[in-house]
């Protein structure tokens, strides 16, 4: 039943790279889909797609990269823009651009900007690393986490592929006073091309990053044709029956992948009962 509930009503992730319209369709009707960014395509991408699927009827959350943001009026016309365009919801993340383009070198810089010019949304997410972040340890990580939330109302974790550390790391976040609910990100049915397609649009830093990281299932995807989460999905479900650890779904990550992505949960759905 876990399963089930974590799955029911998902957040759904979408890279803004060509032939992306193609997914719209493909998407439950009036879901949720947060857009990536990355440093080599900038924000415009992100937001034209936005745009895009929130005059389509979803509730679209773009991702905004603090290190791409280029000043204080830069910022200022994406909320207008962003306001203009319906959207409420946004995703903060510092961003993997190597240098900032602007002013603002952290998600935290951006969250108190916007709250000094005034500017609410209805959500706002920020990201967690069950793993260990390639540029900063876990204390200054934790550190930020509580900086972060009084500007928050939902947190996502990075994707990581083992339940175990992931619960673990969410124990330690609520002892340490974090109470954010919780998505955990999650890959969907991942195709070994189409995810080298995307990566070489966005980069390494965006889709394969992680992947290094994990060598048993970067081996698979190299043996096989690609990756399913069943195994993930039922592992971790059944670590979370604690209520105190808020974890109210999961966010896929879906490489552009919608149409197996979706195919395989109503599949999950359905073996639920």
């Amino acid at each position: 039943m876990a399963v089930g509930r974590l799955l029911a009503r998902p957040r759904f992730e979408l890279v803004p790279v060509g032939g992306v319209d193609e997914q719209f369709s493909r998407l439950p009707r009036a879901s949720t889909v947060t857009v990536t960014c990355s440093p080599r395509r900038g924000l415009e991408p992100t937001l034209l797609l936005c745009e895009r699927l929130a005059s389509l009827g979803f509730r679209a959350v773009p991702h905004l990269a603090a290190r791409l943001v280029a000043s204080w009026d830069h910022l200022s016309t994406v909320a207008e823009r962003l306001g203009r365009a319906g959207i409420r919801e946004i995703f903060v993340i510092g961003g993997d651009a190597a240098k900032p383009s602007g002013p603002y070198d952290s998600a935290l810089a951006l969250l108190s900007s916007l709250a000094n010019m005034g500017v609410r949304f209805d959500e706002v997410g920020i990201a967690g690393y069950p793993e260990r972040h390639p540029l900063i340890d876990e204390g200054r990580l934790r550190r930020a986490l509580v900086d972060k939330q009084p500007f928050a109302s939902y947190l996502v974790t990075q994707i990581c592929y083992d339940p175990t550390a992931i619960v673990d790391w969410i124990e330690r976040q609520r002892r340490a006073g974090i109470r954010l609910p919780l998505y955990i990100g999650v890959p969907g049915v991942v195709n070994r091309a189409k995810l080298l397609k995307i990566s070489m649009h966005v980069g390494v830093g965006g889709s394969i990053r992680y992947l290094r990281g994990h060598r048993n299932v970067l081996a698979r995807l190299v043996r096989r044709s690609g990756y399913r989460p069943d195994s993930f999905v039922t592992s971790i479900a059944a670590l979370l029956d604690d209520a105190a650890l808020d974890v109210v779904g999961f966010h896929i990550n879906t490489f552009n992948q919608v149409e197996a992505t979706e195919r395989w949960r109503q599949k999950m759905l359905q073996e639920q009962g």
